[in-house]
């Protein structure tokens, strides 16, 4: 994959820029006929939930926003982590937190705090596809597979013309099971690549450089899964998206137990359940390609940056008495301060297993440029942000 491709066509693709072709598209193509339950075309009820806590406000973190601030400018390594996108978080049995990141950059900050360009573009600065971050202590470790002088992804492609952006993760029996979404090029175009299937690779949490397996997951009704996991009443909670550009599907599986390798059902419009994938149900539009659903309280609230309108600095979230909703009462939760010019903001999602500085949800987001030149020339952009929303 070319390193353009990282912040061009699928920033303006998750953002829903009607200027994106279609055959470029970051969203995944849909095979099937859509069924009865599919061409609906639901939005969330502005009715609160009974379980519904209220936002109650939203600060920033400091203590996660400076620990990725310190970690991306210390220099003592020159083969890790100064920035990314993606931003996911798994609590590891040894208690240390694991992060689990898309595209990265791995190298120098100069003393401006500046990068040199990627190396593909004459640079030293290395950029890959997929990383992890452990952090213990209060401390970050990057971690790649390769060596510190040539690292590559932890997840690594079958080819040149293929690639994978992470999903959300989760423990099963002590394994590590992340998902990715693989996209691959077809055509020598800037734009000429596409999302191809969904995958869980398993990770050993002491041998996090490379994984142990890799297995397919359900791929073939136009389902980008695992934009949120969530592990409540014996299931574990599967959320997808379903990207059609400008406008983006929620869709709900589960599977029985901890792990994604187990056999899957899908929710369906009517509230049921069914082993048929094709039988999966557009739940709600208005999420983004990532978003979480937490328990809060005596209910469920789904953290989101708000799809309904291009280019929203709007964080919000909408709540439901189920894991698999409806999910209603829709309330606004923050607004980015970065969003302006060629910088926007995008996929909010939260950490329940982090404690935030006033003890409410952690919620991260990411921030990007439309410009490349942006990401050399301010470090600070392609770096995750981090607010606490309380409730009440």
């Amino acid at each position: 994959m070319r390193f353009r491709s990282a912040f061009a066509p699928l920033a303006l693709a998750l953002l829903g820029l009607t200027a994106v072709p279609q055959p470029a598209c970051a969203a995944p193509p849909n095979p099937a006929a859509p069924s009865a339950s599919a061409t609906a075309l639901p939005t969330p009820s502005q009715q609160v939930s009974a379980c519904a806590p209220a936002v109650r406000g939203a600060s920033v973190d400091a203590r996660l926003t400076g620990l990725f601030t310190d970690h991306g400018n210390d220099n003592g390594r020159l083969d890790d982590w100064t920035g990314a996108d993606g931003a996911y978080s798994l609590r590891l049995p040894s208690g240390r937190e694991l992060w689990v990141f898309s595209d990265t950059f791995l190298g120098r900050v100069n003393p401006d705090g500046s990068r040199p360009p990627v190396v593909e573009e004459g640079g030293s600065t290395v950029f890959l596809n997929n990383s992890f971050a452990v952090e213990r202590d209060g401390r970050l470790s990057t971690i790649h597979d390769g060596t510190a002088a040539e690292p590559t992804a932890v997840m690594p492609p079958r080819d040149a013309n293929h690639w994978f952006w992470a999903g959300d993760a989760t423990l099963a029996g002590g394994i590590v099971e992340a998902t990715y979404q693989e996209y691959e090029r077809f055509g020598p175009g800037a734009w000429d690549w596409r999302w191809h299937r969904n995958v869980v690779a398993r990770f050993a949490p002491g041998r996090l450089q490379r994984p142990i397996s890799v297995h397919d997951l359900p791929s073939g009704h136009g389902v980008a899964w695992a934009s949120g996991l969530l592990k409540d009443g014996g299931h574990t909670y599967v959320y997808g998206v379903e990207d059609l550009g400008g406008t983006k599907y929620m869709h709900v599986a589960r599977v029985r137990g901890q792990s994604l390798l187990g056999a899957w059902e899908y929710l369906k419009a009517d509230g049921t359940w069914s082993p048929d994938e094709l039988d999966s149900a557009r739940i709600m539009s208005g999420v983004a390609n990532e978003y979480s659903v937490s328990r809060v309280g005596s209910g469920y609230v789904l953290i989101t940056h708000d799809t309904t309108s291009v280019l929203s600095p709007n964080i919000v979230a909408y709540s439901s008495c189920s894991p698999a909703g409806p999910f209603t009462g829709k309330q606004h939760v923050y607004t980015t301060p970065e969003t302006g010019g060629n910088i926007f903001t995008y996929n909010a999602h939260a950490h329940p297993e982090i404690t935030g500085d006033g003890g409410g949800l952690v919620v991260s987001y990411n921030v990007n440029s439309f410009v490349n030149t942006d990401h050399y020339r301010d470090v600070t952009i392609y770096r995750p942000r981090f607010i606490d929303v309380r409730f009440g």
